[in-house]
């Protein structure tokens, strides 16, 4: 897959729910995630023993808004364009809400919330070879999908997340573009590879983006106040001297200007627990 060659890629996302019951049933059910780790307070769900997302129980965590800094979407790539409608049927099947449905050039992707309101994509990649450019930059544009024939592209029925699911990236709501990049770019160490109205888009190897800023929803937010819903943490998997050197910029746990804590995994280490 195209993000996995990359020196840095995601691992987990860390979110905060209330009910973390209702919210892991949504993961398995519609996702098709595989439940990795169960505790009372805590649960860890994915694909092919790889962990993509850990809910924790806070029942008295302040319920976060869509106005401030925090979490955009978490967005799930699939292995294949099969993959994308044989899930596609089945959430059509099961009657589950979606929110859009856009072809950015680069991939499909269909997008949808659980059940408190934490954004999701699912989407799948175009051959890096039919990536548009703009001079050193990826194009990416939202344009229509078309629903019916990314249906019958399904080759059979869907039976949960395949082996290969991955967090192929994840967006975020943050309050100004500018320090945004000083962070994720020159600290982080993810370029830039495409800007759009509002939004920068990050990654390393050459994918079109492992991260995302935008501030469509949350211009000027402020630190977030925790405890709170959503975001918690996001893990970076990469090879040891990358890593290296984004402890050198930023120290063992590195947090962006809103309060989005990163977490730094070797990747040969990287675990269900």
């Amino acid at each position: 897959m195209a993000t996995s060659s990359a020196p840095l890629e995601i691992g987990r996302v860390v979110l905060t729910v209330h009910d973390l019951a209702s919210v892991g049933v949504f993961y398995e059910s519609v996702l098709g995630l595989s439940r990795l780790v169960s505790e009372p307070d805590r649960a860890v769900y994915g694909s092919g023993g790889r962990a993509l997302i850990e809910l924790r129980a806070d029942p008295a965590a302040r319920r976060s808004t869509r106005r401030e800094a925090g979490l955009f979407h978490t967005a799930f790539l699939l292995p294949s364009r099969a993959d994308l409608g044989a899930w596609l049927r089945h959430v059509a099947d099961r009657q589950t809400p979606l929110q859009g449905a856009s072809d950015h050039l680069v991939s499909e992707a269909i997008y949808l919330a659980d059940p408190e309101g934490n954004g999701i994509e699912v989407y799948r990649d175009r051959p890096r070879r039919d990536w548009p450019r703009q001079g050193d930059q990826i194009a990416m544009a939202t344009e229509r999908l078309d629903l019916a024939d990314l249906a019958n592209a399904a080759q059979c029925a869907w039976t949960g997340a395949p082996d290969g699911t991955v967090v192929g990236h994840v967006h975020l709501q943050v309050g100004s573009l500018a320090p945004a990049e000083t962070f994720y770019a020159g600290t982080l160490g993810f370029p830039v590879t495409s800007r759009y109205p509002g939004a920068n888009f990050y990654a390393s190897g050459g994918y079109h983006h492992h991260l995302a800023t935008n501030i469509w929803n949350s211009r000027n937010a402020r630190q977030r106040d925790f405890p709170a819903t959503g975001l918690q943490a996001v893990e970076i998997l990469g090879e040891k001297a990358r890593l290296d050197a984004i402890r050198a910029r930023a120290g063992a746990d590195p947090v962006d200007p809103w309060g989005t804590a990163f977490t730094l995994t070797e990747k040969e280490v990287a675990h269900a627990g």
